[in-house]
């Protein structure tokens, strides 16, 4: 792993917040790397408020759309809120249910069969809207490049109100109104939001021409904060400020589903990873292995009996999901080791047997292995469906859309993307993409990085140093967890691996002085036990371990040398 030390930021501007936060320089260091160069920057950013929220009729369409809704609340029309299988999908279909059902009884949910459908807006959901009477579809998290759908369920007699985030094409579908901040004609602030951000904003220009105010919708936050954390959207701006809050909801006031989907954790405070890696994968377990409307029945329940009913049936989709994922796995690394691919720039793999629900989780675990734009592909119906996954710094979007003319259908981010093709043109399109890849990405990409936010010596480690690091949270992209580098450190001579498998690697450190020792921790460390006999570097974030009813702040190493 290659590291990566940010530059300093400019000394002066340091010193002076540093002063006026009476912080540690390394903190404010931090601060000023991350835009934070004055007092007011800080109090914005270490107590955000539901003030800093934008207008949401600042967002094109937004008036067409509430005016829309208004219409068919008025009409006594029927509206079908209809959303993706992934948890941005399913929290934005039950926000959106939860806020409307209380002023509309013509109420339904919809979401695509993942394998019957597939992704995004679908011929079969458009009749099914017809078949029972619906005017008005609302989509969320999807919509963005239905073009063709949105034309067909107008010969229906039936509108459309897009809410989506994802990147349009060159042309916008003919909807009543399309919700999407990235539209290039859309003046709205924040382009960051998630699909169930999108959403919020709806319900918010709603609410405000109902004369209601932002604390009405605090309850819906729980479902917001569960989207930002799986979508990996900017931890920036209104996405900040609705994680913050939305944090607070499902620590204080959850809703009863995720009351059900938590009551196994025996924490006392949940955070933002708490949501990425236990709440999240469990709603999209339901939606991988059987159908995503569970996870929206769980979500808009009401009776906390059914809704831990329904949980302890996600948690067993989960499991399954997280078998499914470990063989797979291991049989798309056999593949690509026969194929003697292992130092090819790109990752593309094939099996008709695997399972589609879980091929984008096994997209990211090679990317992991091999570091390198991958795609994994499975059969799908008459077609090949895949999940692509990238490195950072390379759009993963761009270069499947340079290998358009093997594909039927793709979508997605800079990141993570899904597409189908002709079973005839896989070996076509695996050669493309190889070649589109290996012309266009800067080779340093190919190799893991970690950046590192500041050197640290370990007598700088102090309780209000860490209460303050915590502080900066909610964590994700654009705001991560600092990360830190101490040099010439030492182990007191007790490290060892531990874990089943002896794969994690537990020491005792010191930097200089050896009765200042502190605990660390690295996870799938445990081959670097050798390097600890003398002195070496670590980089790490700070953490908390809690045995035997006491409290200590450890390092969770990240890498060491």
């Amino acid at each position: 792993m290659k590291w990566t030390l940010k530059p300093k930021p400019d000394l002066n501007t340091v010193n002076t917040l540093a002063n006026e936060l009476n912080v540690d320089i390394k903190l404010a260091e931090i601060l000023v790397q991350r835009g934070i160069k004055t007092f007011n920057e800080a109090k914005h950013f270490f107590r955000p408020s539901l003030e800093d929220l934008h207008d949401p009729f600042l967002m094109k369409d937004m008036h067409e759309a509430v005016s829309r809704v208004e219409k068919a609340i008025e009409n006594g029309e029927k509206v079908l809120i209809y959303g993706d299988y992934d948890v941005d999908g399913t929290t934005s279909v039950s926000l959106m249910y939860s806020y409307l059902k209380n002023i509309h009884p013509y109420l339904a949910t919809y979401i695509p069969d993942r394998y019957k459908e597939g992704y995004g807006v679908s011929f079969a959901g458009i009749d099914f809207a017809h078949d029972n009477e619906f005017s008005l579809i609302i989509a969320l998290d999807c919509g963005i490049k239905a073009i063709e759908k949105v034309a067909y369920a107008e010969e229906k007699g039936i509108d459309f109100i897009i809410c989506d985030h994802h990147k349009p094409g060159e042309k916008i579908p003919d909807a009543v109104a399309v919700l999407n901040p990235k539209r290039i004609d859309c003046e709205y602030p924040y382009k960051e939001l998630c699909g169930c951000g999108v959403g919020f904003k709806l319900i918010q220009a709603i609410a405000q021409n109902k004369k209601q105010t932002i604390n009405d919708l605090l309850p819906f936050l729980d479902l917001v904060v569960t989207a930002i954390g799986a979508d990996i959207v900017p931890m920036t701006g209104e996405n900040r400020v609705l994680a913050y809050y939305g944090l607070k909801v499902i620590n204080t006031t959850p809703r009863i589903g995720i009351q059900a989907l938590t009551q196994h954790i025996n924490k006392k405070e949940l955070s933002i990873t708490d949501v990425v890696f236990i709440i999240a994968p469990r709603i999209n377990a339901a939606g991988r292995i059987k159908h995503a409307s569970y996870a929206v029945d769980l979500l808009i329940s009401e009776d906390l009996d059914l809704a831990k009913n329904i949980a302890k049936e996600i948690e067993e989709f989960n499991a399954h999901r997280k078998e499914l994922d470990k063989e797979i796995t291991k049989e798309a690394l056999l593949q690509i080791e026969t194929n003697n691919e292992e130092h090819n720039y790109t990752t593309t793999v094939y099996d008709e047997n695997w399972h589609k629900g879980v091929i984008g989780i096994v997209a990211s675990r090679l990317t992991e292995t091999y570091y390198r734009p991958t795609v994994v592909f499975t059969k799908s119906c008459e077609f090949l469906a895949a999940s692509a996954r990238s490195v950072k710094g390379f759009d993963v979007y761009n270069a499947l859309d340079a290998c358009s003319e093997y594909i039927e259908q793709f979508g997605g981010h800079k990141y993570a993307a899904g597409l189908s093709i002709k079973p005839e043109n896989y070996n076509a399109f695996k050669a493309k993409f190889e070649e589109v890849v290996k012309n266009t990405i800067q080779k340093e990409l190919l190799e893991p990085e970690i950046e590192i936010d500041a050197e640290l010596h370990l007598s700088n480690i102090s309780p209000k140093f860490y209460r303050i690091i915590n502080q900066m949270a909610p964590f994700g992209p654009l705001n991560r967890r600092p990360i830190f580098q101490s040099n010439s450190v030492r182990d007191n001579g007790y490290g060892k691996q531990v874990g089943q498998d002896k794969t994690h690697l537990k020491l005792t450190v010191f930097q200089g002085n050896p009765k200042n020792c502190i605990g660390a921790i690295g996870f799938s460390l445990g081959n670097k036990i050798a390097h600890v006999q003398q002195e070496f570097d670590i980089v790490y974030q700070l953490d908390e371990n809690t045995w035997n009813g006491n409290t200590f702040i450890q390092l969770q190493l990240k890498d060491l040398k």
